[in-house]
């Protein structure tokens, strides 16, 4: 059985597949996560390049142990037959305290079945205030009437 939304993408196709990854994002559940990409999955994180699932899970449960209060927007970039282009921003803070909006770019790939076999991901990190915080949804899916990045101006 194949992912939903499967290539070729429309532009409401890539916008959903978007908005699907957010909110597996959101849930900061590693596995949940994992189940998007296919087996033998490639990523380059910043400079950290992992293969396959057992990576990636190791990767997110790393990620949201140092991460918290982790809220992320995505928005489409681009799209083709198997491919989406994105940006994102997501706002943290470490265990000192002190927090964070990280801003960055991802290239996906899709296999047949919907799943991601690449991804290619930019990030910078920008220590902020907790008055410039921009993100205040309770954790979890953000509500679909929260502005996006393009209303910050990110």
């Amino acid at each position: 059985m194949g992912f939903p939304l499967v290539p070729p993408f429309t532009k409401e196709i890539a916008i959903q597949k978007v908005r699907l990854a957010e909110d597996a994002w959101n849930s900061r559940d590693p596995q949940r996560v994992s189940l998007a990409y296919s087996v033998d999955s490639q990523w380059r994180n910043r400079s950290e390049f992992l293969s396959g699932r057992a990576q990636i899970v190791d990767f997110l449960t790393r990620k949201w142990a140092s991460e918290l209060d982790y809220r992320l927007i995505k928005e489409i970039w681009a799209f083709g037959e198997n491919r989406i282009a994105v940006r994102f921003a997501y706002e943290y803070h470490n265990a000192d305290g002190q927090w964070f909006r990280a801003y960055g770019n991802e290239n996906w790939e899709f296999d047949a079945d919907g799943r991601m076999r690449r991804r290619h991901a930019s990030i910078n990190d920008l220590a902020i205030s907790e008055n410039e915080r921009k993100y205040f949804w309770p954790l979890g899916r953000r509500p679909d009437d929260h502005p996006g990045l393009s209303h910050f101006g990110f």
